[in-house]
């Protein structure tokens, strides 16, 4: 998110004027929502296609031709029309249905053709091209990280609409036309570009989100509104490799460790050991997995006396040694 977009989080909601530099905007700026694959999907009804997006991923839909039902584990439908989009940010089971009745299957089983790296396509025996009976979406997995902000993922809604933003950021809908446009043409290059739009969108879903309070998340963003609390959680994430004590956090805070650690886990849910090595344990997956360190050099920036000790603490938070991580995370890029 550049300088620009923080500016607009904070001024659009006033809300955010008391937080310490601006915290949540600080925090956002971590955020990577970047695809992994993509498929453009074009069938004719019936269908149901079936979707399981697992760890710290998201899904995204566009309906570049609907309408589309989405049925969600519970049971719980949602009609998207035309030009509608959504993202699912904890991934979960989920279908896309052409009717409500409609059984699904996997959409790894459907016979797919690449297009581009990342993006393949669906469709029936009719062809590329989208005829007035057919329908068309555009979905994204995507790797989702929220930084700083990445507890309020659990917070969010399990299904999240893009149509309950648009009166807020009309700037959304000429991306939206775009997307349909570029869904329709089959030009040269526009599922690269519909892989980057989807990629926009769903930012922004997730930025109105916040700026529009964060609804049932709200009680998370008012304990950030507190000056002292704030600047002892953004210190943890400016530098996560310190040594960090609780006569340290406290400090920061301007309060005893006992005032200190009551309001840290009343905003939090957990301790400030516990938010700290989770924290740790985040930027070790990013860089072991995206950004391919050396297990060392993580083990270091992170703040720990040695590989093996890292490397113990990695695996009693993922289950997984960092080997065998990386080597899961190269495997999943090219499935």
């Amino acid at each position: 998110m550049t300088k620009t977009a923080s500016h607009t989080a904070a001024s659009s909601n006033p809300e955010y004027a008391s937080l310490p530099g601006d915290l949540i905007s600080e925090l956002l700026l971590g955020m990577r929502l970047h695809g992994v694959n993509y498929h453009r999907v074009k069938l004719t009804p019936p269908f149901g296609l079936g979707f399981h997006a697992v760890g710290d991923h998201a899904q995204f839909h566009f309906v570049a031709q609907g309408p589309v039902h989405v049925r969600t584990e519970d049971g719980t439908l949602h009609v998207l029309q035309t030009d509608d989009a959504v993202l699912l940010p904890r991934g979960g089971r989920h279908d896309l249905l052409s009717a409500p009745d409609i059984h699904s299957r996997d959409i790894a089983c459907f016979e797919a053709v690449v297009l581009c790296d990342g993006v393949r396509s669906v469709c029936d025996g009719a062809g590329m091209s989208c005829r007035d009976q057919d329908t068309l979406i555009f979905s994204g997995c995507m790797e989702f990280d929220l930084g700083g902000m990445h507890p309020l993922v659990g917070l969010m809604p399990e299904i999240m609409r893009v149509d309950t933003l648009l009166d807020r950021y009309p700037e959304i809908r000429p991306m939206l036309d775009a997307m349909e446009r570029e869904a329709r043409s089959q030009r040269a290059g526009s599922a690269a570009i519909l892989a980057r739009l989807a990629d926009v969108v769903a930012a922004y879903i997730v930025r109105g989100w916040v700026e529009c309070g964060c609804g049932d998340a709200a009680g998370w963003i008012d304990a950030l509104r507190d000056p002292r609390l704030g600047r002892a959680i953004a210190a943890l994430h400016r530098n996560p490799g310190k040594n960090w004590t609780l006569d340290d956090l406290a400090a920061e805070m301007g309060r005893s460790r006992a005032v200190f650690s009551e309001r840290f886990l009343a905003a939090t849910g957990t301790t400030p050991h516990r938010y700290l090595t989770d924290l740790r344990m985040r930027l070790a997956r990013k860089w072991i997995d995206r950004d391919r360190l050396p297990i060392g050099d993580v083990a270091e920036r992170l703040g720990y006396g040695s590989q093996a000790a890292f490397s113990r603490a990695f695996k009693r938070s993922t289950g997984l040694s960092p080997g065998a991580a990386r080597t899961s995370a190269s495997s999943s890029r090219q499935n």
